[in-house]
């Protein structure tokens, strides 16, 4: 073995031990001690440089195509550190939304007694956490203090395609200041919320292979014209990493600074999707779409939408029957789990009247839900 791959690994090792126990997507410590720096030019915003989405890494007379939208960006990137109401301290990342307000995970500041916020010629200041939702793991912050070249930085307009590339900014390991790259290698996951959001899950999720970390969570995850196409959410290892989607941002985000809460949409049902053997128990026309396994007694669809009614043995396996099939909602198709929690969290509120599509006892009908909201976690 010789002494540079012993030192990388003793490196590496180290980082591993600094981690151990950190939840997903945080990490403990803070960045590294350095002197603010106070030499970078100031610049405010994205000024359209890039082609949109643009897709190649080569160089140019200022640098490769990442150290142009790093400069560029990274002045908008913040360290955050959390001191926690049992002692203990973690860490993450959060850009800026607006000329008043950061954005970050609701994870990385859950039980916070204080938190602090590092920019680049500012140091360490406070933060004041001005909402949160854990359903969304989405997160506000205030600080007074923003450098000037910490401008805000824009949601994408619309979804970036499956292989768009992207970089994500972040602290990973508490190491301030780093830069990965990759790819959207997907959209549309689905992510748990959380161990006090009641078993609901966050719809929408980017996943993409650029490294992230313990740390770099509340990071954004942007594309190569310095746009967020999502907030980090987790990841480490398997080249798998997740962000929450702009999508999810522009519609929690607004209503955490104007009202500081977000209210979700509410069916009060148990689903499951559609899977071979629950379209042969239910003799289905169609082999996808999500089953109502049962509904939440006095929730929104009581009355409207029907669970099981009963069970069935395939191959040695008990299989639910007699539950509604939903299959479109609204005018939109719904071939998946994921499908109906993207609608319902990007197309609807509580209160909305929706068309939902079924079949039940074999038949196709249309019912009318009134959604309601989700419960407090």
């Amino acid at each position: 073995m010789n002494q540079e791959t012993w030192s990388r690994r003793r490196v590496l090792g180290a980082l591993a031990t600094g981690v151990a126990g950190g939840v997903a997507g945080c990490s403990f410590g803070a960045p590294e001690n350095e002197a603010p720096e106070t030499s970078r030019d100031p610049i405010a915003t994205i000024d359209g440089t890039f082609d949109s989405y643009a897709a190649n890494g080569d160089s140019t007379a200022d640098g490769s195509t990442y150290t142009r939208v790093y400069n560029r960006v990274s002045p908008s990137v913040a360290a955050v550190r959390v001191r926690q109401e049992l002692g203990s301290t973690a860490s993450g990342t959060a850009w800026v939304y607006d000329d008043s307000h950061l954005v970050t995970n609701e994870h990385v500041v859950s039980g916070a007694a204080e938190v602090s916020v590092w920019f680049d010629g500012t140091g360490w200041q406070d933060a004041e956490v001005v909402a949160t939702d854990v359903y969304s793991d989405l997160a506000v912050l205030r600080v007074e203090d923003r450098p000037e070249s910490a401008g805000a930085l824009p949601l994408v307009q619309w979804e970036p395609p499956t292989g768009t590339q992207v970089i994500a900014l972040g602290n990973p390991f508490g190491l301030s200041g780093s830069v990965s790259a990759g790819i959207i290698s997907g959209q549309n996951r689905t992510l748990p919320a959380g161990t006090a959001s009641n078993d609901f899950s966050i719809p929408d999720a980017v996943q993409t292979d650029a490294a992230v970390n313990p740390g770099n969570s509340g990071g954004p995850l942007v594309t190569l014209d310095g746009q967020v196409a999502g907030v980090v959410n987790s990841g480490g290892g398997d080249n798998i990493g997740f962000a929450i989607s702009a999508a999810m941002v522009r519609r929690v985000v607004p209503a955490l600074i104007q009202d500081g809460e977000y209210d979700h949409s509410y069916m009060g049902v148990r689903l499951t999707g559609v899977t071979p053997p629950i379209a042969e128990a239910n003799d289905l026309p169609i082999s996808w779409g999500v089953y109502i396994a049962s509904v939440v007694d006095g929730g929104p669809s009581d009355g409207v939408l029907q669970g099981s009614t009963g069970q069935t043995t395939l191959d040695g396996q008990r299989i639910e029957t007699g539950g509604d099939v939903v299959y479109r909602m609204g005018g939109a198709d719904i071939p998946t789990q994921q499908a109906l929690s993207s609608y319902l969290a990007l197309e609807t509120s509580p209160g909305d009247t929706i068309d939902v599509a079924v079949i039940r006892d074999g038949r196709r009908q249309t019912v009318q839900l009134t959604l309601g909201e989700r419960p407090p976690p």
